[in-house]
């Protein structure tokens, strides 16, 4: 799911089209950047989906088995208990499940040859004959074959790969957490009873998290030329051009959570930000920030201006 330092990242590439667009409509980026979480879990929806194909071409795969010119008697008698697969039983039975289809119209039909050549994969691998033999199968056991769909097929293809790519502006930044949303799809569905397997969430509390972003993009924008200035005063021996835009980005969001975040640490916040320094920003950036950080840090600190309260004290 999206931790804190996904929002963050979200905030950042929210930021960051702020900025570079000739638009200044505050609410217009805010909607995109609510948009940008929600399109995480359209991704996810449409993985959980494509995981369906696949299993659902085994039954396009004996067809054509059977209308062979010359079958063999395999080809006549095919074997297919993976379309009885418990998981993908319960996934096809999930309200949520079912509601998202409609919501984001889910369909494969404009990439026709995705699922048949990841089933071809499939059907090709040791790991799908060894399921086909195995006998009293459990939960456990077809959902073993579904994370190897996943894992193994799916994720290693190109063919996926690129067609995600194309579809999911982010998808490079987020795979990360789709691949978490699938793993605890995964735990949640353990029941036989399909009624009491859910969905992964994408956050783990998005009301607060919905703040938080927001809160977050709202006082980065709000206090931008503020905080440049801030900035601009412990970057005098630095030519502009050749601080990161990013690099900039990132100060001010760390800044803002200094002042107005009360219940996150400072500490916390400093590291975040560097962390996300090193995938986003330049290779020096990391202990640029750090350093600029620490002065405003200091001269905040002397100021009285970081209120900090519970867990969330300067010194923590």
């Amino acid at each position: 799911m999206l931790n804190r330092r996904h929002l963050r990242v979200k905030v950042l590439q929210a930021l960051y089209a702020y900025h570079q667009s000739d638009n200044k409509e505050i609410k217009q980026h805010e909607k995109n950047l609510l948009q940008s979480v929600d399109m995480v879990y359209e991704m996810y929806i449409w993985m959980l989906s494509l995981i369906s194909e696949v299993v659902s071409y085994a039954e396009n795969d004996a067809e054509e088995r059977k209308n062979k010119h010359l079958p063999t008697a395999e080809d006549l008698v095919p074997q297919l208990k993976i379309l009885e697969n418990r998981f993908i039983t319960s996934l096809s039975q999930n309200q949520e499940y079912l509601g998202a289809i409609k919501k984001y119209k889910v369909s494969w039909t404009f990439e026709p040859e995705l699922a048949k050549s990841l089933f071809t994969i499939l059907k090709n691998s040791p790991e799908y004959a060894e399921y086909l033999q195995k006998t009293g199968d459990t939960i456990q056991t077809d959902k073993d074959i579904i994370k190897f769909i996943f894992k193994k097929v799916i994720l290693k293809s190109m063919l996926a790969e690129q067609v995600f790519e194309d579809k999911f502006i982010f998808w490079p930044v987020d795979k990360d957490v789709l691949q978490a949303l699938i793993a605890k799809t995964f735990k949640n569905f353990s029941n036989d009873d399909p009624k009491l397997n859910k969905l992964a969430e994408v956050t783990g509390n998005w009301v607060e998290d919905r703040e938080f972003i927001v809160n977050l993009f709202q006082q980065s924008v709000r206090h931008d030329q503020e905080y440049q200035e801030m900035i601009g005063k412990k970057t005098q021996n630095w030519e502009p051009e050749r601080i990161a835009m990013m690099d900039t980005l990132l100060m001010k969001m760390a800044i803002v959570e200094f002042v107005n975040f009360t219940s996150i640490p400072v500490k916390v916040t400093i590291n975040e930000y560097l962390e996300i320094s090193k995938e986003f920003s330049t290779p020096k950036s990391n202990s640029f920030i750090n350093g600029i950080l620490d002065k405003i840090l200091y001269e905040l600190k002397a100021d009285n201006t970081i209120k900090k309260v519970g867990r969330g004290l300067i010194e923590e």
